[in-house]
């Protein structure tokens, strides 16, 4: 081969030039090099794709650059099918469910504890009295009767509107929102010995 051609060849096969396929099998092998080109080619897409699914581009590039780190670490066992793009929206797409789901846990630890609760550090009195209301919330909830407990845990935790949580139980809608007020009536109840400033930490309207 002469020297052009191996150099054309060498131009061919830096990071930048080469294939997905080839680029992941180099960072299953732990190819650092390999692994920035493929964040280079996709970090903006999936940084703008990121956005529109959270709103925020700051918790974006947070999840970008998670989405690219599990692709490093999984990719000894990736498999190549022509289709590491579809990969990473579907790696990033969970990350970004995972992350509502605990801000939803959050949300509704909020709505029992009062929204200074979770800032508080667990060793701290008032971090041993949020643990301690963390457990009489959830055995407040767990004894919920069934009828009001799905309703509510499938608003507040899982955040189905209304309309599809009357679908998926077969109740009329108005019937839905009766049982989450009712429920949310029978925890505030439960809990209010536990309140702080004797405040109740129950929205007014969903």
């Amino acid at each position: 081969m002469t020297e052009p051609a191996v150099a054309a060849e060498a131009v061919l096969e830096t990071p930048v030039e080469a294939g997905d396929d080839a680029l992941m099998a180099r960072v299953a092998g732990r190819d650092r090099e390999a692994f920035a080109a493929l964040v280079d080619r996709y970090k903006d897409a999936m940084v703008a794709y990121l956005t529109r699914l959270t709103g925020d581009r700051d918790r974006a590039e947070d999840l970008a650059q998670e989405t690219f780190l599990r692709l490093f670490r999984g990719a000894p066992d990736y498999v190549e099918r022509g289709l590491l793009r579809a990969y990473l929206y579907r790696i990033a797409t969970n990350l970004a469910r995972s992350e509502e789901r605990r801000a939803r846990r959050l949300r509704l630890q909020a709505l029992l504890l009062g929204p200074a609760a979770e800032h508080e550090p667990a060793a701290s009195p008032a971090g041993l009295l949020r643990d301690e209301l963390q457990r009489q919330g959830a055995a407040a909830v767990a004894a919920l009767p069934l009828r009001w407990r799905a309703p509510l845990v499938l608003h507040e935790i899982e955040g189905w509107p209304y309309a599809e949580i009357a679908a998926q139980l077969g109740l009329r809608e108005g019937t839905v929102k009766s049982r989450i007020h009712r429920g949310r009536t029978r925890l505030r109840r439960a809990l209010e010995p536990y309140w702080r400033n004797g405040g109740s930490p129950w929205k007014t309207g969903a």
